[in-house]
């Protein structure tokens, strides 16, 4: 039997998962602390022109949930996200915020070179972030098909997670 220094592959595995299972509440416990407030959890409705020149409106979303991704390509753990936020844009209304991340061209070519095709509108000034009360980034809203708030997840969420939010809410 492999041993590791007195320890049996099954104790490794046992203390492994311990320390999941106390990261990820611990991950939960700081997103509760750190969750926006907000004055109202329905979604506001949104008219704006994104990056790329095509206007988004919440209105038309049919009933349908969205997320509201809010990030900076800045942001260290915004990049290690990046690729969560592209699967779900695939297959649920969308719409990121890129906060104090430069010019248009310059987020467009951040997009570029990372591979990334979701919809993007640039909050310059952080105007968005500051109606959202967003202080801490990468910062997820996930509002369901009447425009309710139903989740809100401060710093790196998983592809599982918010597939798993979006399937409770439709």
């Amino acid at each position: 039997m492999l041993k590791w220094r007195g320890w049996s592959p099954k104790a490794l595995f046992k203390e492994l998962l311990s320390w999941v299972v106390v990261i990820a509440i611990l991950s939960n416990v700081m997103s509760y602390l750190r969750k926006p407030t907000l004055q109202s959890d329905q979604l506001p409705p949104i008219a704006v022109t994104l990056i790329d020149g095509t206007p988004f409106e919440s209105q038309q979303l049919e009933g349908r949930p969205l997320v509201l991704h809010f990030w900076g390509s800045w942001c260290p753990t915004c990049r290690m996200e990046a690729g969560v936020i592209e699967s779900i844009s695939h297959d649920y209304p969308l719409l990121s915020i890129a906060v104090n991340s430069g010019s248009d061209s310059e987020i467009a070519t951040y997009m570029q070179e990372h591979e990334l095709s979701f919809k993007v509108l640039n909050d310059r000034e952080g105007s968005w972030a500051k109606r959202f009360d967003v202080q801490a980034f990468p910062t997820t809203f996930v509002y369901d098909g009447r425009g309710k708030l139903r989740f809100s997840e401060v710093g790196y969420t998983t592809t599982a997670g918010l597939l798993a939010r979006l399937k409770l809410i439709e």
